[in-house]
């Protein structure tokens, strides 16, 4: 599952692998960093002559991180019971975009969220379908299918023979369900850039248009802001809705920035990030908008700003 050197650069490299492993098994940047630094803590708590006797310390964080993430993964189904409405993932930002817009220059400690790689594997899209998961299931899936460790390696995680990882990752696959053609950044950047401009508008009928009839949104504000706390299901709901949240918030500023990799949007109001919106798109329709308000979500985009 990987070395790690006796150099600091070589250390700083195993930590970011283990951050996008630890963010794609709990769908929170905050609980990666936690389990990540918890996994080193334990790493240097060992005796120099136990360290010395570890031929992969790669794969000795790895196996002590996967298992960290499974005891949260199994607490944290307590806890997002008791979460006030939905629970989502916590949305990433693409921090190039912002170094473009004029938005980033913080200098300081690494962000634990520049370190995560953006690919298909940490859309909204499919964070949500990782949440279906038992945390098992979720654990072996992530290790094998995204990041290719072998079931003998994952056994050593989930303390359970490679033949029932290798079962418990193909239960999960079957979670994921068959596989749409891929819509095109450029083709979801266009759909998003008319959601943005139906919206600013107020014009309920294009917005309907482009939202399918069968659509749902769901909204995260922890109880921390106003939101819907149950989602919003059809097209013409979600339209009716978003007109009432420009209505009720003048001075909304909408920005197309890439959300978890995809084109998404981020609104603001004077200046401050309010709500970061990630979309599902399908036949260049919207079928799923992932709103997150929960401001404790939203740390990573309010430093770009």
């Amino acid at each position: 599952m990987g070395t790690v050197g006796t150099g600091t650069d070589d250390i700083a490299a195993e930590q970011r692998q283990l951050i996008n492993v630890a963010y794609r098994l709990l769908g929170s940047v905050t609980e990666a960093e936690d389990a990540v630094q918890d996994a080193y803590a334990r790493w240097y708590a060992l005796p120099r002559s136990r360290r010395a006797e570890i031929l992969s310390p790669g794969a000795w964080l790895t196996t002590v991180t996967g298992r960290i993430c499974l005891d949260v993964l199994g607490s944290a189904r307590a806890r997002r019971e008791r979460y006030v409405g939905a629970w989502l993932p916590e949305p990433l930002p693409d921090r190039t975009e912002w170094d473009r817009a004029g938005g980033a220059g913080a200098t300081g400690p690494v962000d634990p969220a520049d370190q995560i790689v953006l690919d298909e594997s940490v859309t909204m899209a499919f964070l949500v379908v990782l949440e279906s998961m038992t945390p098992a299931e979720r654990v072996a899936f992530v290790l094998h299918d995204v990041f290719r460790y072998p079931f003998a390696e994952i056994a050593g995680v989930l303390g359970r023979t490679p033949a029932a990882c290798k079962q418990l990752a193909s239960s999960a696959r079957r979670r994921v369900g068959v596989a749409r053609a891929p819509v095109t950044a450029a083709g979801q950047a266009d759909v998003v850039r008319h959601v943005k401009e139906a919206w600013e508008t107020k014009d309920i009928a294009a917005l309907v248009g482009l939202l399918d009839p069968a659509a749902v949104m769901t909204a995260d504000g922890g109880g921390l802001v106003g939101t819907v706390l149950r989602p919003v299901e059809s097209g013409a709901r979600i339209a009716q809705y978003m007109v009432a949240l420009a209505d009720r918030a003048p001075g909304l500023e909408l920005l197309e920035r890439s959300v978890n990799g995809v084109p998404g949007l981020v609104a603001l109001r004077a200046g401050v990030v309010m709500t970061v919106a990630a979309f599902d798109i399908s036949d260049g329709c919207v079928t799923r908008i992932w709103a997150v308000r929960n401001p404790e979500k939203l740390r990573p985009w309010a430093r770009e700003r």
